[in-house]
This record gives structure tokens, sequence and C-alpha cells, in this order.
């Protein structure tokens, strides 16, 4: 396992709140106090470092965040961490120790906004739940979030993304009869988690604008992922609302105008021809005219076409392999039909659907030197960052965020006497 970097390593370069104030920007001026670990809190608070707020990280001296050691690299620092924590200061800071309670209390005192997530009881036990928030700082908005909420039969457990993917059925929308489900692809309950907890923060802050009063977030990845799978429960709902469910809604493979084919290289192409005017153009460009049925309705759309379904997909199938990827692409967007390019990572990355609109940034890094980051699809509207700072090495703005909260030279020299900062993590002033 590599070893964080402390304050004291030339290479950690400690900012202070107001190289970070993110001048012109919608939360400038707004505080974020964020002792989360991972994904979720990670991203939702890097959303909100991207539109100005001061996030002070808070982690363990201990290693920090465990997605400072997830593979894989650039050159010495992990990927995964340097593209959900970007724009932060890190502060360590030793929860587990008695010590630190003078540090923890100014922090909540001086923060607009609190995000954790710690298993439910846990910040009680750290001193740092939303009642002791609130005690100190009534106008706080505190967020926290779990896999399954503060409540309910699953509050106690532990929430991971596959887990609470496979809870809200998601992944076995469209499978067949004894098919086993595939773990999926994307992060979709933590994302979803990541989301909500943004957007009601957000909202929670123009509340308070309005009425000076702060509030507490009750963030599930559960709850989060399940209100988007609306589609995915289009056949349940249908069924516990007293309907059949049928004919079952097929944005998953089995409607032939909506799936992936291979071109005649083997490339994958996204075929997306659900409208009755998208067909009839594709039906028009193969010369089989005899494919169109004018009486379609747009109830079918989505549906896997019934008798007529195997003569679309062959058609589809023929044609795409009869032409290479890139030729067959060119062919239907001349034409303003939607086929496209089923791309691998590195071939997204160097797209120019996504470089031209800016979605592909780098930014200097003190270990790494230019290090690639995707965009924040923000800035384009002047909401989000264009200056954007890297994720800061473990403890690198410790020091500055205690002269911020008041501390003096010797406070700190005997906090860390005490333990508040642990062994790996120096307090001095270094002109780093």
């Amino acid at each position: 396992m590599r070893e964080a970097k402390s304050a004291a390593d030339p290479q950690a370069a400690g900012r202070t709140g107001q190289e970070l104030h993110g001048a012109g920007l919608p939360y400038a001026g707004i505080r974020v106090v964020d002792f989360t670990r991972l994904l979720p809190g990670g991203w939702c608070t890097q959303m909100l470092a991207d539109c100005g707020a001061d996030v002070v990280k808070v982690e363990t001296p201990h290693g920090g965040d465990y997605s400072r050691f997830n593979p894989p690299d650039f050159k010495h620092t992990g990927v995964y961490y340097n593209s959900v924590n970007r724009n932060k200061r890190s502060l360590a800071l030793d929860l587990q120790q008695s010590a630190s309670r003078p540090v923890l209390r100014r922090l909540l005192e001086t923060a607009d906004v609190v995000v954790e997530a710690y298993r439910t009881g846990v910040p009680v036990k750290l001193g740092m739940d939303y009642e002791t928030a609130r005690g100190l700082n009534p106008g706080v908005i505190y967020c926290s979030i779990t896999g399954f909420g503060q409540d309910g039969p699953l509050a106690d457990q532990a929430g991971h993304d596959l887990n609470i993917q496979g809870l809200t059925g998601l992944m076995t929308g469209g499978m067949r009869p004894g098919e086993l489900p595939r773990s999926p692809n994307f992060q979709a309950a933590d994302y979803a988690g990541a989301a909500l907890a943004c957007m009601g923060i957000m909202a929670a802050l123009a509340a308070r604008a309005q009425t000076g009063r702060g509030r507490y977030l009750d963030i599930s990845m559960l709850d989060s992922l399940f209100s988007m799978c609306n589609i995915v429960a289009t056949s349940a709902l249908s069924r516990l609302g007293g309907g059949t469910g049928e004919p079952a809604m097929q944005p998953w493979g089995n409607n032939p105008r909506y799936a992936v084919y291979a071109a005649r290289d083997g490339l994958p192409v996204s075929v997306s021809l659900l409208e009755r005017k998208f067909w009839g153009l594709f039906c028009e460009a193969i010369g089989r005219p005899d494919l169109y049925n004018r009486d379609e309705e747009s109830r079918d759309r989505h549906t896997d076409h019934g008798g007529r379904a195997a003569l679309y997909r062959a058609a589809i199938a023929e044609y795409c392999a009869s032409h290479p990827r890139e030729e067959l692409v060119r062919r239907m967007h001349a034409k303003g039909i939607p086929v496209f390019p089923v791309y691998t990572p590195e071939e997204a990355l160097a797209s120019p659907a996504v470089r031209e609109r800016g979605m592909v940034e780098t930014m200097p890094h003190p270990l790494e030197g230019e290090i690639p980051q995707i965009g924040n699809p923000l800035t384009r509207a002047g909401l989000a960052r264009t200056d954007q700072c890297p994720a800061p090495a473990l403890g690198a703005d410790t020091r500055h965020v205690l002269d911020e909260l008041g501390f003096t030279e010797a406070q700190c020299r005997e906090l860390h006497e005490r333990g508040a900062f642990g062994h790996e993590t120096t307090v001095r002033n270094e002109a780093t």
C-alpha cells in the first residue's frame, strides 16, 4: 500500500480558503465540512467545490480516505481519488481521540453544510451528529448519506452499490427466464445517492436563504436509485395499480430497433430506431420499404414488435454487418439516422463529441505534472470552476484550516502533542 503524503511533505501544497473561494460562482463563501470517504459523498462535495464552495475534507491521519489507494494510479497517486476530490482541502483529524473535540466543535460551528456517510449511530459516538451540530449552529445543513437511510429494516446494514442495485429491481430489467443478472458496469446507486445529496443540499441552501433555518437531509442510496427506476418498474407498477403489465416496455435489447449490433469489422454500434420517423428513414436508406408499417402507433415504439421482430432484427444486423463501423456511422448520420459507435473508455476520452464539449480537462498536479480529468458540464454555463485544483494530499491544508478556525500556534502544538492529528501529520506553519 502506498504511504499517504503528510502535510510536511514538500509536494503537499496547503491552500487557504481564500485561494479556493470561487469568486463569482454560486457557492462562493459557503463552507462544506466533508466527513465522507469513497464515492457518493466525494462526488457530491466535489460538485459543490466545483461550484465555488470551500470544501474541507476531514480525514483520519492513518491513511485518509480509502479511495487514495484504489488502483490504477497515474504515476504516484490514484486516478479514482483524484477524480472525486478536486478543489477540496484536506484536514487530518483523528476523531477517535478526545483531543480532536475542540477542532471538531469549531468545524461544526462554522460550517454552512456538513456531509457525512458513517453507519447509523457512528456520528453520535463521535460527537458530530445533527443534534450536536444544530445546537452549535442552528443554520447548519446536515446531510447523512447511507445505503438504506437512518430508519427502516436495513438501516443498520452496510450499503454497497451492487447490493443496492439488486434491491431496486434494476439489475433484472429485460432479463429472460433462467438468466442470472450480470454485475453492472456503472455504480448507479453510488451516483444516485451522490446526485440526490447534491440536489438536496442545493435546495436546502436556497431554502435557508429565504427562512434562515438549516435542516437535516437523510439521503438513502436505495431511496435515491429506486426513485429513478420508474421505467424499470413500469410493468410492476401497472400490475400494482390493477393493470396487466403487458405489453412490457422493452428498452433493454428485446426491441430489435433499440439494440446493439456488430459492424463488418466486428465493432459494435448502437441502433435507436424507436420512432416511426427514424424507422422509415432507415428502411428507405437500406432499400427495404417492405419493412415499414404505416399502421404503426406511438405505443408500439417500446415493444418487442411481436411477429415482425425477427424480420427487423435480421435486416438491421445484415445492413450493419455490410459496412465497417466508421463508414456505417457516416452513412447513417448523413441521413439523420441515430446509429452511433459503442466506444471503449479510451475511445470515449478521445472522441470529438467529448473533447469539443470540454469534457476532458487537464490540471497541474504537484506529483504527477498534468493529469486528465472528466469535466463538469456546468462549466459551460459559468456555474463551475475553470481553474481546477488537484485533489489534496492527506493533511496538506491542516494548518491553514486551523488558522481560519482561530487556533493559535501554541494551541496547535498542544493539540498535536495530545494526538488530535495522529502521528503522520504535522501542523507546523510551513511554506508549502
